[in-house]
């Protein structure tokens, strides 16, 4: 039986201790309480991302979990000489944001940016606590069962509502049905990663019968389908492709028959909503056209700084093309687009290293220990999978800016560094 996986729930593993540091002896009277100290810690983070279906709860909970991580003996791995490019680039892109502040055309409304750098914090700890892969296997299934719940919740939404319906768009509990189509595409990609595994790894992965994660797919699958967003359906599917890719590749060939199998199958409002995908006369895409060309002006006006956090929204009139169909707008559906315009184009830069260099770390680490057969493949193709669906689905969704699936992202930026510094996967 492996030390992190079996039939055990993420329960179950919860109360075991998931570090496995080496350190000094402690005199027996302080030895539980420096032993509670890490799980205190490591318990809050799990729950801060547990407890993303309620923003407030999340935002206390990690706080919480930032005030307990100094105690733990833990923030001393963030010197780690592994970790300090992905710390240079997440300080320069702390640093680009109170630049821009600065330099607003309304600093004290761009000054409500500054709220994203709490958000960072998921990512810190993540580099500080995820330290080996029992961490990494119990943080991603607080991310699995959170998208459970939801996706259960908006099927009941969906039941409700009588079918899928653009008017009536489930959302679960949270307050927008875009939040909850990006959180259940990156639970459904990490869980996709664990079926495309080899049957070499540990964890029973791959084994329905086995491993109850692998039922969450039903669901969130279904519910991912209902909500109509045709963003998370691009990014799902360029995640899809992007794991077959590097696991399966004979599977591309089935992809005939499963258009086929899904033209039988789906709802009428489902299929019309996927071919608008590619419809030139559908409003909503011309009006994004429009977006992205008011978005490159306001780059070109101001590369460097851009308009300022919070300002895309309110200075939008004046670069709004004569055709657009919506007259205000809260973003520009385009996350790399909108950090430009917003904070410029190192901004953009920054946001693309930060978002590029743990994939390039867990993709060297996937062909490394083996690919596909490797006894951590599951957790690479996860990682792999689910930041190639954020970062194609923010192409036409600015979901960068929603806190809800930033911190999903935050943590899966995080996981290459534990998995590679523990560097002897566990064998079953």
């Amino acid at each position: 039986m492996p030390a992190g996986g079996g039939n055990r729930s993420a329960a179950a593993l919860a109360v075991e201790e998931p570090f496995v540091d080496v350190v000094e002896p402690a005199p027996a009277e302080r030895a539980v309480p420096a032993r509670r100290l890490p799980r205190v810690a490591f318990g809050l983070y799990w729950a801060h991302l547990f407890a993303l279906f309620g923003l407030a709860a999340s935002n206390s909970l990690l706080g919480l979990a930032v005030l307990a991580s100094p105690f733990s003996g833990k923030l001393r791995g963030l010197g780690r000489r592994a970790v300090r490019p992905l710390l240079a680039i997440a300080a320069l892109y702390v640093v680009l944001l109170g630049v821009s502040i600065v330099f607003s055309f309304d600093p004290q409304r761009s000054a409500r940016g500054m709220s994203e750098v709490f958000s960072l914090c998921t990512l810190l700890l993540g580099l500080a606590l995820l330290r080996n892969e029992r961490a990494v296997r119990l943080t991603l299934d607080a991310v699995v069962l959170l998208a459970t719940l939801e996706s259960l919740a908006g099927l009941v939404q969906l039941v409700a509502a009588g079918g899928p319906d653009l008017d009536h768009r489930i959302h679960g509990s949270m307050s927008h049905y875009m939040t909850f189509s990006g959180v259940l595409m990156i639970a459904d990609l990490v869980l996709l990663g664990r079926l495309l595994a080899g049957s070499r790894t540990s964890d029973s992965r791959g084994d329905w019968k086995r491993d109850w994660r692998l039922w969450a797919l039903l669901p969130i699958n279904a519910a991912l389908v209902a909500t109509l967003t045709r963003s998370a359906w691009v990014g799902l599917a360029a995640g899809v492709v992007a794991l077959l890719l590097l696991a399966r590749r004979r599977l591309l060939l089935w992809w005939v028959p499963v258009a086929l199998l899904a033209l039988l199958l789906l709802p009428s409002s489902v299929l019309e909503r996927a071919a608008s995908i590619v419809d030139p006369g559908d409003l909503t895409n011309s009006d994004r056209i429009c977006m992205a060309q008011a978005g490159l002006a306001m780059i070109r006006e101001r590369p460097f700084v851009g308009q300022g956090p919070n300002m895309v929204e309110e200075r939008y009139p004046l670069y709004r093309l004569p055709q657009a169909w919506r007259r205000d707008i809260p973003h520009l559906h385009d996350a790399f687009l909108q950090v430009a315009a917003e904070r410029g184009v190192p901004a953009l830069i920054t946001l693309l290293l930060l978002l590029g260099l743990p994939a390039a770390r867990a993709l060297a680490a996937y062909r490394r220990e083996g690919g596909r057969g490797g006894l951590r493949a599951d957790l690479w193709l996860g990682v792999l999978g689910a930041l190639v669906a954020f970062a194609v689905a923010g192409l036409f969704e600015d979901n960068w800016g929603d806190v809800e699936v930033q911190r999903l992202v935050l943590v899966l930026l995080a996981v290459p560094y534990g998995l590679v510094d523990d560097a002897r996967p566990e064998v079953p």
